[in-house]
């Protein structure tokens, strides 16, 4: 099987997941985030951190390109109509 093959069919595969599971994998990203840059307070050496930082940041794109996946644009659209909303009341 071909890499091409293999990225279409987990494509096909995150997008068959529901909803939910696309909102809750996009929030995950978020404490990656906050850990890719708050282990930079921590007291070890500078390898360790960058390697920590590297790690901790490419789990955080991760999880926001796949929610995004899971989500897809009509998903995306809901998620980003219901944001709105809930800030105009």
């Amino acid at each position: 099987m071909t890499i091409g093959k293999m990225i279409i069919k987990v494509k096909q595969w995150l997008q068959s997941l529901s909803f939910r599971t696309g909102v809750i994998v996009l929030l995950c990203c978020i404490p990656f985030y906050i850990l890719s840059f708050a282990q930079m307070l921590l007291p070890i050496s500078v390898a360790a951190k960058g390697v920590l930082w590297t790690v901790l940041f490419g789990m955080a794109k991760t999880c926001q390109y796949g929610g995004l996946t899971i989500l897809g644009v009509e998903g995306y659209k809901l998620l980003k109509n219901k944001f709105n909303l809930s800030s105009k009341q």
